[in-house]
């Protein structure tokens, strides 16, 4: 409890639940804070911490479906060996591949036939960034940190 009241600056006792000078309720009112410190170790280990990343499958034949990404390269195409398997004619057998880099996840095209498109771009390598729109065949996939 403050010893001063926050609106006429007059002393007021602990166990005061008002200002005995004029009126103000002291319970429940917001209270002063101090902000945290932080060192410079901590501050760099913050920055340095990867979001967790979905690709959503928004269109194509397994709208719905969502491949969580983590902290391994993961291989995206229509052979059954991909760790995202995308069954579809128009994906390449290994079509991409996402992986995480310092900054979040990088998705690169990895030769396919018709390509990989961010935000109807074609992209050779791209970082992502929070609801960018992946085009892979006939799929549709939205990027989202959670």
């Amino acid at each position: 409890m403050a010893n001063v009241c926050p609106v006429c600056n007059n002393p007021v006792g602990p166990e005061d639940s008002a200002c005995p000078h004029c009126g103000f309720k002291l319970q429940g009112s917001t209270q002063r804070f101090a902000p945290l410190q932080f060192g410079e170790d901590q501050l760099v280990a913050a920055a340095k911490t990867k979001p967790t990343a979905v690709l959503h499958v928004v269109r194509g034949p397994q709208t719905g479906v969502s491949f969580k990404l983590g902290d391994q390269k993961l291989s995206i195409g229509r052979s059954p060996q991909c760790d995202i398997f995308l069954n579809d004619m128009t994906v390449s057998r290994t079509h991409a591949s996402v992986e995480p880099v310092d900054s979040g996840y990088e998705i690169s095209d990895e030769a396919s036939f018709n390509g990989v498109w961010v935000n109807n771009n074609s992209i050779d390598t791209y970082l992502l960034a929070d609801g960018d729109v992946v085009q892979i065949g006939a799929f549709c996939l939205v990027y989202k940190e959670e």
